[in-house]
């Protein structure tokens, strides 16, 4: 029986939260999270709407603009919304849309036959979320104006000049109750807005802000075709021209770019309704049981395969491939994790037949092309089958049973992956003294002896043949590339150690980039993690005090009243000069280490930095550098 004072629990406790109240006291159940991401995601949703004035025809020019203090501006030439009584609120319908949740003329209304956006929350959550929401209507020959603060009616809606113009401008200022920080990042809505312009050719996105006076304009006549090329700008492309395949199906539309480079790595990108299906769906899966079976085909025929071979996988026929899927439809179901995945049954089909049609037609056309293309995916298939021997020695099942892990590795005792890390540590000096310092139970450790294969540049059968991969492969003991296997995994973080200059962030690259490419869900899902060893040593009457950034030095000196003679700096060129009791205190003790979480929040961008850094191209690499030069700190020359 329970002890102590009784909650009263009746109908005065049934809390009711009514308008918008749900959204403030909830916000992560409407735009994911208070963080940087669902603050980005406010500007998203009221672009989202104009796309769709696009979408049906009405707007061609969305300017965005961020303001000195963070507010943001978005303004459309489309017809403006409405702003007579709404028959059932008895309130004018601008206060309706900007007031109460799902409130649109994406809900049946015939407002709009496709609409973008995954929540379909709108302009009422980043009212609710704002701390001042003003929005002005130019419509039926005014200018009409209504202020919102914090999600509540300021004003009524009022006349405030003439027009013929039409539009929507709503100009909102993020909430700091509510959002952890208050700061957008250029980058972050660059992206997503130049993503747009490529998602609906023709339209015009202004992007500007006023904090630094930069200014960009996106507008791509090519739509999808403009975006593969733009995905393949640093990549050496195998034909220069992208493929490019567009059909309808009733109410269905279908666009497809598709480009080839010389790289091994597979970019698919997928989206419906201009929300990116990073977890693919139907329409994916119809784009790539086409592009197989007609290329098949096309080598059957042709002679390129001879009548006993076997076909060419999936897998061999899109090594190099840069390909965008955009699919348009009336009801879109989105399921998976992250409600990220197309579900519609009828788009595989429809996908699978005009991608069908439309490559079989392109490569009758341009039998060069086709014949660069199959060649390449010939030359996968017999690499692939080079790997799948290869990759036999790294297999937990015979190379663990005979030989155990790698000798190298000094394994922990802990068979909890949970609870398990393995440390990927730079060289035997900096390895001995981890291998004396780490707790035994649930620490292991592997050495590496100097910079591993750069991956970007090879195929799988050769990166197998690479010692240094096959050990980390065999400790990790959830396989490689597509048999990768997250839930084999022997450690629950998988920790990059390096000395903290050129070489170490070299190294620390080289094993990022294997992670990506060939380990991905590692990345993906949290287990990746770079140590962050002290770059100072600071000795003053028999202590020691450690410093991570200069900044942290001069912190450490001012406690310790200055600079002296009795100070002693040391300033640490790399793990080795640490001792392992001095490795524990800093870098591997849970207690007192720094860690930071190796995560990938865009695969588009992630896949672009990759390729800059490690593939074959010096002039992007060499702008890359300069570009960001002013952000490195603590590098050593």
């Amino acid at each position: 029986m329970l002890q102590g004072k009784k909650q009263v629990y009746d109908e005065n406790q049934i809390q009711v939260l009514e308008g918008l109240e749900a959204v403030r006291k909830r916000p992560g159940m409407y735009i994911g999270s208070t963080s940087s991401r669902g603050l980005h995601h406010l500007v998203y949703e009221i672009v989202d709407n104009s796309i769709d004035e696009a979408l049906a025809g009405y707007c061609d020019i969305i300017d965005v603009i961020i303001h000195k203090d963070n507010s943001i501006t978005v303004i459309d030439n489309g017809r403006g919304m409405p702003v007579g009584m709404h028959h059932k609120m008895k309130k004018p319908t601008v206060e309706v849309i900007m007031t109460i949740l799902h409130a649109g003329g994406k809900f049946g209304g015939g407002g709009y036959k496709v609409s973008g956006g995954l929540h379909g929350v709108g302009a009422s959550v980043v009212n609710a979320l704002s701390e001042i929401c003003e929005v002005e209507v130019k419509r039926e020959g005014h200018i009409w104006r209504q202020i919102f603060k914090r999600g509540k009616v300021a004003t009524g809606l009022d006349i405030i000049g003439d027009t013929e113009d039409h539009g929507t401008k709503i100009h909102f200022k993020p909430d700091p109750e509510i959002f952890e920080e208050v700061e957008y990042d250029y980058d972050i809505l660059s992206q997503r807005l130049r993503e747009l312009a490529f998602l609906n050719k023709g339209i015009k996105i202004n992007l500007q802000d006023e904090r630094d006076e930069k200014k960009e304009l996106f507008h791509y006549e090519g739509g999808i075709k403009s975006f593969v090329t733009y995905l393949n700008r640093n990549k050496q492309v195998i034909h220069r021209e992208p493929i490019y395949i567009e059909g309808k199906k009733d109410d269905y539309s279908v666009e497809i770019g598709i480009q080839y480079n010389d790289g091994y790595a597979e970019n698919i990108f997928s989206f419906a309704n201009n929300i990116d299906t990073v977890e693919g769906g139907t329409h994916l899966a119809g784009f790539k049981s086409a592009l197989t079976r007609i290329l098949n085909d096309y080598a059957k025929k042709f002679g390129i395969l001879k009548e006993n071979d076997r076909n060419l996988s999936g897998e061999d026929i899109r090594e190099g491939l840069t390909a965008v899927i955009s699919v348009k439809l009336v009801d879109p179901q989105f399921e998976g994790q992250t409600k990220t995945k197309l579900g519609n049954s009828e788009m595989r089909g429809i996908v699978d037949n005009i991608t069908g049609e439309g490559l079989n037609n392109f490569l009758q056309e341009n039998p060069q092309v086709a014949k660069l293309i199959l060649n390449k995916s010939l030359m996968a298939s017999r690499a692939r089958e080079a790997a799948r021997k290869a990759r036999e020695l790294t297999r937990r099942k015979s190379i663990l049973e005979s030989t155990s892990l790698p000798g190298k590795l000094a394994d922990c005792s802990s068979k909890d992956s949970s609870e398990c890390e393995i440390y990927i540590v730079e060289g035997d000096s900096a390895g001995g003294s981890a291998k004396q310092g780490r707790d035994r139970k649930f620490q292991a450790i592997l050495p590496l002896r100097g910079k591993i294969m750069n991956v970007e540049k090879q195929r799988l059968d050769k990166i197998l043949g690479y010692e240094e991969i096959r050990a980390m492969i065999t400790a990790f003991g959830a396989g490689i590339g597509k048999e990768f296997d997250i839930t084999k995994i022997r450690y629950g973080k998988i920790i990059i150690m390096t000395d903290a200059d050129v070489d170490g962030a070299h190294i620390r690259t080289l094993l990022l980039t294997f992670f990506y490419r060939y380990m991905k869900d590692l990345v993906e899902n949290g287990h990746v993690y770079i140590a962050q060893p002290p770059l100072y040593r600071v000795y003053k009457n028999k202590k020691e005090y450690y410093a991570y950034s200069d900044e942290e030095l001069e912190i450490v000196l001012n406690e310790l009243g200055g600079k002296d003679n009795s100070v002693d700096i040391q300033r640490y060129k790399g793990l080795g000069e640490m001792d392992s009791e001095q490795l524990w205190d800093t870098t591997m003790n849970p207690d007192t280490r720094t860690l930071i979480k190796v995560n990938v929040d865009d695969a588009m961008a992630a896949d672009e930095i990759f390729t800059i850094l490690m593939g074959d191209k010096v002039e992007p690499r060499r702008n890359f550098i300069e570009q960001n030069a002013g952000k490195v700190v603590n590098l050593d020359i």
